[in-house]
């Protein structure tokens, strides 16, 4: 689409300059504006003094008072009071990934909900590809949209997290993807429901003839069905008017109006588990919205290696499995790897919580946990909700409780990292985190 304004010459402020901060500030230059960047932090910034007019760290407020344009980060709120009173003066406060997209005319496929986005976009990205297309993955998952700006990309998956979504103007996804809601992020927004309306952002701009990729289970879901001008095709075990995905023996099948059915084969390690079942329903649909082949969907759907931190299988040592799971920084993240690992097995988790309360895991531990390894900032809320399910051992750190785990797992155990935290009290994000879990487990 066309930028709402010139950038050339514009007065920009950038808030917020993590990776997607950054990405936007060397756009926004690169399109000759007068940019500001700007952290209450002082990030490794890298080269962007060199881009940028000007450069403010560690400064407690964002001056957005005379901006033509101020571009947030997904780790600023645009509850803000300075930017709150930004938008009453008639400000235009976007997040990247609007900017982004304002200069990307090639398909989007927007993945959205509380978990198994990293996932369902990467999933969609080997469908992509294996049909073919020049795909851009990243957004929420990885690289930032604006770095997708100038490629010779064919289509674009990307994961789109609330945060970003809040701040959307006009970003269009062709296809796009809720795959559940649960309790999250309390720590962000006063309640679930508005939570849920920052995820439904990502359907009200959406046209009559895009797609809506929805959980046939989920209440959320349903709510945005009745409110999307674009089209809904439904996944899940609950019956819904076709297009729909529904389980089968060993897969799925996929059926269109009036009475065509396509079946997929999910035979893949890496797709191991109830959750990722569906996941792979909302990747297929979202492919074939793109006309991707079936064929093409088979092919992705039996090579997909799987995410990095997402009940990744580390190494197997005397006996016993130790299993990276980093990407479960919330509760019900940790709830589908506790299904989805079968067994006894110790449990590290802890961390910076998200205000959601730890009792729901009780049942998924009871009998089987050998023990809970806790670490981080909640770890004693932890140890208080779920007293008695499992010996509690306050472990302090992730090294510690490695250290812990090895002294004391047994044959036919598992160790299992899914903290049902954040990581930012201890790590910068969570990756650091199951990379130092990875490279200590395999040192042992």
């Amino acid at each position: 689409m066309t930028p709402p304004l010139d950038l050339r010459s514009a007065n920009v402020l950038v808030a917020g300059l993590g990776r997607s901060g950054r990405a936007a500030a060397r756009l926004l230059a690169s399109r000759g504006a007068r940019v500001t960047a700007a952290d209450e932090g002082r990030p490794d910034v890298g080269d962007l003094a060199g881009v940028v007019a000007e450069l403010r760290l560690g400064q407690r407020a964002f001056e957005a008072a005379g901006r033509d344009l101020v571009v947030v980060s997904p780790g600023v709120p645009l509850s803000r009071p300075d930017l709150a009173a930004a938008i009453a003066r008639g400000t235009e406060v976007v997040a990247e990934v609007e900017l982004a997209s304002w200069f990307l005319p090639q398909p989007l496929v927007g993945i959205t909900g509380t978990n198994g986005k990293s996932t369902t976009t990467a999933l969609v990205g080997e469908m992509l590809a294996a049909a073919g297309l020049r795909t851009f993955v990243g957004g929420n998952l990885g690289t930032p949209l604006c770095e997708a700006v100038g490629g010779a990309w064919d289509a674009l998956a990307v994961e789109l997290s609330s945060f970003q979504l809040e701040g959307i103007r006009s970003l269009r996804a062709r296809a796009g993807a809720f795959l559940n809601l649960t309790p999250d992020h309390l720590d962000r927004y006063p309640s679930v429901q508005a939570y849920a309306a920052a995820k439904a952002r990502l359907f009200e701009l959406q046209r009559a003839d895009d797609v809506a990729v929805l959980n046939a289970a989920d209440p959320a879901c349903a709510r945005v069905a009745a409110t999307c001008k674009s089209r809904p095709w439904w996944f899940g075990p609950t019956v819904r008017p076709a297009p729909a995905a529904r389980p089968i023996e060993g897969g799925f099948a996929v059926d269109f109006p009036p009475a065509r059915s396509e079946r997929y084969l999910v035979r893949n390690r890496a797709l191991r588990g109830a959750h990722n079942l569906e996941n792979a329903m909302a990747a297929t649909l979202c492919a074939r919205a793109l006309d991707v082949s079936a064929e093409a969907v088979q092919r992705a759907l039996d090579v997909f290696p799987g995410l990095p931190h997402r009940l990744e299988w580390v190494r197997e040592l005397n006996g016993v499995e130790w299993i990276n799971d980093s990407k479960a920084t919330n509760v019900d993240s940790t709830a589908v790897a506790l299904r989805a690992v079968t067994g006894p097995l110790w449990w590290i988790a802890g961390g910076r919580g998200k205000g959601a309360p730890y009792a729901p895991l009780r049942p998924l531990l009871e009998g089987r946990a050998r023990g809970a390894l806790l670490v981080g900032e909640d770890a004693a809320a932890i140890e208080r909700e779920l007293g008695g399910v499992a010996p509690a051992i306050q472990a302090g750190t992730v090294e510690a409780a490695i250290r812990l785990a090895a002294e004391r797992a047994r044959p036919g155990e598992t160790v299992l990292l899914s903290p049902a935290c954040a990581s930012y009290d201890q790590f910068p994000n969570y990756e650091v985190r199951g990379d130092l879990f990875r490279r200590l487990v395999k040192a042992l």
